[in-house]
């Protein structure tokens, strides 16, 4: 088994200039460490090779894929649009009935679950609702809009674009590109990726709090039950683990093979992360102090996003390059 990398964390940073980590281009900007800010992205992944578990859903190129309301919901780029299999459709292996689909204004960069409900959030300019009747709602957002979270009842959204935090009519500025967000307790973390740092962020302020450095590009974040947020270092090789309000970095742990797609089963307590470079998916358990490999499955071609259902624990993997979406459990 893999050991837990050590962690000693002298401090949180904030407006303060930590000495060799700024660049000329930038100064004042303590977490930038390259003169050229470029987001880390998933691995290209090589020819699948290995059989694969479970079974293989058709649909096109996935961007991201959620379960929600009795159904796993996948975005597709070609055409913009939700695929949605009920679950019970799956139970028994390859689809039984011909999946939903609703066409979106634009391709979606992420799925979020809003209670039974699925928020598909558009870049091009739109948050919309899928219900799982199938009827939809869309609601113009600008400013890039590419992640939605719901927080103390309020719902936040990030623009990438705008590099802001939105809720409501209040905005928290500040933010060179928020690329995820975290919902953890009544407060947030954002993931910036060209920074490759996470800060916490409180809705009222009118900017984030502190931030730390999340390795050397990381890319994806989810939150477990006990408050810790998990964050996926796609181009060191890591997982990592803070805690929030103030951000902190709890532990790093090995996990060669581009880490990327991220998703937590709190039932069980179980971190699944897929490695597109390896074409694998990984099951954690994260129940103790340190991460502790349970599963782990070849995949379809090009793993960008994972999904787990929480009821019966099946895990979705769901191709970016168009191999379908596989069901492993």
């Amino acid at each position: 088994m893999r050991r837990l990398a050590a962690v000693v964390v002298a401090g949180v940073l904030t407006g303060a200039v930590v000495p060799g980590c700024a660049t000329e281009e930038n100064p004042g900007d303590p977490l930038q460490v390259a003169a050229t800010l470029e987001p880390a992205r998933p691995a290209v992944s090589p020819a699948q090779s290995s059989d694969l578990p479970g079974v293989v859903a058709p649909v096109g190129r996935a961007s991201s894929v959620v379960v929600a309301g009795g159904r796993v919901a996948v975005a597709v780029t070609d055409p913009p649009s939700v695929v949605g299999f009920p679950l019970d459709a799956l139970s028994s292996g390859a689809p039984s009935s011909e999946p939903l689909v609703v066409a979106l204004p634009g391709p979606a960069e992420r799925l979020v679950a809003a209670g039974g409900a699925v928020e598909a959030v558009v870049p091009a300019g739109a948050v919309v609702t899928v219900r799982p009747d199938g009827s939809s709602s869309s609601r113009e957002v600008p400013g890039g809009p590419v992640d939605v979270v719901s927080v103390g009842g309020r719902t936040l959204v990030a623009q990438r674009e705008a590099g802001q935090v939105v809720a409501g009519d209040h905005a928290v500025t500040g933010i060179s590109s928020p690329d995820r967000l975290v919902a953890v307790g009544d407060r947030a973390v954002v993931l910036d990726r060209p920074r490759s740092a996470v800060f916490d962020l409180d809705p009222s302020a009118d900017r984030p709090g502190a931030g730390l450095r999340a390795g050397e590009g990381a890319t994806n974040a989810v939150a477990d039950r006990f408050g810790r947020v998990f964050v996926v270092d796609t181009r060191g090789g890591e997982l990592m683990a803070f805690s929030a309000n103030p951000v902190l970095m709890r532990l790093r742990y090995p996990l060669p093979g581009a880490p990327y797609g991220m998703a937590y089963d709190a039932g069980r307590d179980l971190l699944w992360v897929t490695l597109t470079e390896r074409n694998e998916v990984v099951g954690f358990d994260v129940s103790g102090g340190e991460p502790v490999e349970r599963h782990r499955h070849a995949t379809v071609g090009q793993p960008d996003s994972v999904a787990v259902d929480p009821g019966s624990g099946r895990v979705f993997v769901a191709s970016g390059s168009g191999q379908g979406m596989q069901v492993i459990g």
